[in-house]
């Protein structure tokens, strides 16, 4: 059996959506001869964690969790710092050093979007000779706010401080791996076009899946109390998962096209609800409505409401379970790639995709009958944009696409394609190449 040390310092029972790749692969991995152990960072050093134990139990309990404590949020945040990797990295360093000096491991595996914790991959590299992979789940080194003139997160002054860090440490980090995953089948061209000297075979495009046990036990759970009155007569589509300004196009086209059915059948529309779950980062009370505003814009805010707080990951999985339909909304950045997509197809509900044109969101979605999906582009004129909208009109509401039949997982063998134990089995093969 090879041993593999997993660098994941977002990890269960603490949810957020970088350390779902590592939980989902845990039961699968022994399969496949790699006995890991799972470095992270303690929960009460996480800002704003929201702590799920139910998430717990979704791997092997003998699996080994080394957790670090780093400095303090309270501590830091006066001074408004609140990242994990300038409290924690340091523990995370020590910690992996002692673990690889004291025993033996083939492999080491980075999946996280604490993206400075890769350049512990060269650091153990020079130190004791171990491999390493990386695990893309976003750019690091990433122009979008640039070209798009959009807010970056944490603002521009830390957003500017991150990526003079991102452009200091990738160069080594990226050129020193031996294999790198991503999310998305655009990051691999983007580093090689950054890093002429990397070999595209290195690179390996890997979604992340997911498990049709999770959507088990949220069919049976039933968060208390509830952010969806389910069972009161109303029709509930719901979307879980962040939302900003660049989704703001796809949710404009889905409101204009609710706000004409409204007034085309405003009886059947009286009785429809929109809930968005989850929209924000920010721990509370410093979370933001991206929706709202939106929804005031297009005359529909009486029928929407936002939770922007992130919630426990059953919770949010057993409001997709219970809802009438879904919403997937996408990003104006081609290079998006939602994990999220995923536990909405095993979900099994009618879904309604709005996303950009060429995006993995909508290439899976249109795999699949029960999501009916719609696209847009930069280049889309006035025109384009409002015939979509008509379209959207047409389709889901009016001719009523969100009662279409839900798919069985038993019904459809492509969902295996996208499954926790398909996602595992590929990424142990390109472990295996990592040794080569």
């Amino acid at each position: 059996m090879r041993k593999i040390l997993i660098v994941s310092p977002h990890f269960a029972p603490v949810n957020t959506a970088d350390m779902h790749r590592v939980r989902l692969c845990l039961p699968w991995l022994r399969d496949h001869g790699w006995e890991p152990t799972v470095l992270a960072v303690a929960p009460e050093s996480i800002e704003g964690a929201v702590i799920e134990p139910l998430l717990e139990k979704t791997y092997p309990k003998d699996i080994r969790i080394i957790r670090v404590r780093g400095i303090s949020p309270k501590l830091t945040r006066p001074f408004g710092i609140g990242s994990l990797w300038l409290r924690c990295g340091r523990a995370l360093r020590k910690a992996g050093d002692a673990l690889l000096s004291t025993e033996a491991f083939d492999l080491v595996f980075f999946s996280t979007t604490v993206f400075n914790s890769f350049s512990l991959g060269p650091h153990w590299l020079r130190k004791f000779g171990i491999p390493y992979v990386l695990d893309y789940h976003d750019p690091w080194i990433n122009d979008y706010y640039d070209l798009t003139g959009a807010a970056p997160p944490g603002g521009p002054l830390k957003y500017a401080f991150s990526q003079w860090q991102a452009k200091r440490h990738e160069p080594k980090a990226v050129l020193q791996a031996a294999q790198i995953v991503s999310v998305s089948s655009s990051y691999g061209p983007e580093l090689c076009r950054c890093y002429p000297t990397l070999s595209p075979e290195k690179i390996h495009h890997l979604p992340f899946g997911a498990s049709a046990k999770d959507i088990e036990v949220a069919r049976s759970h039933h968060p208390m109390p509830s952010l969806v009155p389910f069972g009161d007569g109303n029709v509930h589509f719901v979307y879980t998962g962040r939302v900003d300004t660049d989704m703001a196009q796809a949710l404009r086209m889905l409101f204009r096209a609710f706000a004409l059915y409204k007034r085309n059948s405003p009886s059947e529309a009286a009785h429809m609800r929109f809930h968005f779950i989850g929209t924000d980062y920010a721990p509370p009370p410093l979370g933001r409505k991206h929706v709202m505003p939106i929804a005031q814009a297009e005359e529909v805010a009486d029928h929407v409401t936002e939770h922007c707080y992130r919630v426990p990951y059953f919770d949010a999985l057993s409001y997709l379970c219970h809802a009438e339909a879904l919403i997937l909304i996408g990003s104006d950045d081609p290079s998006y790639s939602a994990s999220k997509i995923f536990p909405y197809l095993f979900a099994q509900k009618p879904i309604v995709t709005i996303a950009y044109q060429k995006s993995l969101m909508l290439k899976l979605s249109r795999e699949f009958g029960h999501a009916t999906s719609y696209d847009f582009s930069a280049k889309d004129t006035e025109e384009n944009t409002q015939a979509t909208i008509q379209k959207i009109h047409d389709e889901w509401f009016d001719n009523e696409g969100f009662r279409s039949p839900s798919l069985s997982l038993t019904q459809d063998s492509k969902l295996d394609s996208h499954s926790a134990q398909k996602m595992t089995r590929d990424l142990c093969q390109v472990f295996e190449k990592s040794l080569k």
